[in-house]
């Protein structure tokens, strides 16, 4: 395993994350995995020297939170892994357990220490941009939770570049703590990032932990037009299916596949082994519901790709409109 710092901080973080999405239980989603047979994934994860995991409090409504708590309480000791996880979407029917305000991130944050088990979070993210609540009570919010040690870093994920600018802006203006990483969605059939957010991450020393960085299986090269995949998540995921699938989407991918074939590996780690070249990405989050995803996300760890290959895998690219910010 390789180790990275995240940005310009002095943390140190695998440099592929294992997000738990995909942990939980399945009455929230269908292709969600219950908590015996989420546990495996997450002690191969530690064997295999992932020290980072993603979550976040509406993942299964808490419960996956829940799982990873109780896995790493089991599995490891708490020193050796960076905990990940982020507040926005709603976790309740109150209008103040949604959101950014003041009130809902410090209940949320008492919240998610207690699933996971833990007196202090690694990394805290805002999960989306909430318009309604002043950036300023978000900001102070934030500050006071690290000044209080309950959190040691913060993070945004999935917003535009100019709002992301601006909250640095501000924090900075204020002496507030700033973001130190951005959770965006970037692959490459979605590239959009690499307009405005990603050079802005680079300028500012932020650290970059994509999402999606198959494209929810996309690019794993098994899916046809008009038919989605032969997985329950596959053929459920109404998410995925409104973001990929255009033609040229299957072109890029077709490209994947090729030339895996080429490096006798499997397309899953080119695509992110191309991620992983990609300069100010940090550590691509994946999720796995089979042992060998985890194990090929690994592997790709280890390819090499020059910059032929690179250009091979993105001439083909065409823009897409925005992408993963609601």
């Amino acid at each position: 395993m390789q180790y990275v710092n995240l940005g310009r901080t002095g943390l140190k973080v695998s440099r592929i994350c294992l997000g738990t999405m995909t942990y939980g239980t399945s009455s929230w989603r269908a292709w969600v995995l219950d908590e015996p047979e989420s546990r495996p994934f997450i002690q191969r994860a530690l064997e295999l020297g992932i020290n980072f995991f993603d979550t976040a409090d509406m993942y299964s409504r808490g419960v996956s939170e829940q799982v990873l708590g109780r896995a790493l309480r089991d599995f490891t000791r708490r020193e050796e892994v960076v905990i990940a996880t982020k507040v926005y979407f709603p976790m309740g029917e109150s209008p103040n357990q949604r959101g950014l305000s003041r009130v809902h991130i410090l209940r949320a944050v008492e919240d998610s220490l207690e699933r996971l088990n833990t007196d202090y979070i690694d990394l805290y993210q805002i999960h989306r941009w909430d318009a309604t609540t002043p950036l300023e009570e978000t900001l102070e919010a934030l500050h006071d939770l690290v000044k209080s040690g309950k959190v040691r870093y913060i993070g945004a994920s999935s917003i535009y570049a100019w709002q992301f600018a601006r909250s640095l802006y501000l924090a900075d203006l204020r002496g507030w703590t700033r973001f130190v990483a951005m959770q965006n969605h970037y692959n490459l059939v979605y590239r959009e990032e690499e307009r405005e957010m990603l050079p802005l991450c680079r300028a500012e020393g932020v650290g970059v932990i994509p999402w999606s960085p198959l494209a929810r299986g996309f690019l794993v090269g098994n899916r046809q037009p008009e038919q989605y995949g032969e997985t329950v998540r596959a053929k459920t995921d109404d998410f995925a299916q409104s973001m990929y699938f255009q033609a040229t989407d299957f072109e890029v991918v077709s490209r994947v596949v090729k030339l895996a074939r080429q490096r006798e590996a499997s397309p899953a780690q080119i695509a992110l082994a191309w991620l992983l070249h990609q300069e100010g990405v940090t550590a691509p989050i994946i999720g796995a519901s089979k042992m060998s995803h985890l194990e090929e996300a690994v592997g790709a760890l280890e390819i090499e790709l020059n910059a032929d290959d690179r250009r091979f895998l993105e001439e083909l690219y065409q823009p897409h409109p925005v992408l993963g910010h609601s």
